[in-house]
């Protein structure tokens, strides 16, 4: 397992957050954006709970498909 700074796992969390709550506020299911992505529900799980780092690709095509810029994504 990779050692993070807690400055990190801070941001992965809160950014996850974000994810989460913009794909609720869109009526948007986990799986459904998971799938959107080409990632299996349980990798958009880790995504939204803060448990990885997301690649640039994986974020760009989440903000896509939630209908929002990567600069918005990133309002945390």
């Amino acid at each position: 397992m990779i050692k993070r700074e807690k400055e990190d796992v801070v941001f992965l969390k809160q950014l996850g957050k974000r994810i989460a709550a913009i794909r609720k506020e869109k009526k948007i299911r986990q799986v459904d954006l998971g799938y959107a992505v080409d990632l299996e529900k349980s990798n958009m799980n880790r995504i939204e709970a803060g448990n990885t780092n997301p690649s640039k690709l994986i974020l760009k095509k989440i903000s896509n498909h939630l209908g929002v810029t990567l600069s918005e994504l990133f309002d945390i």
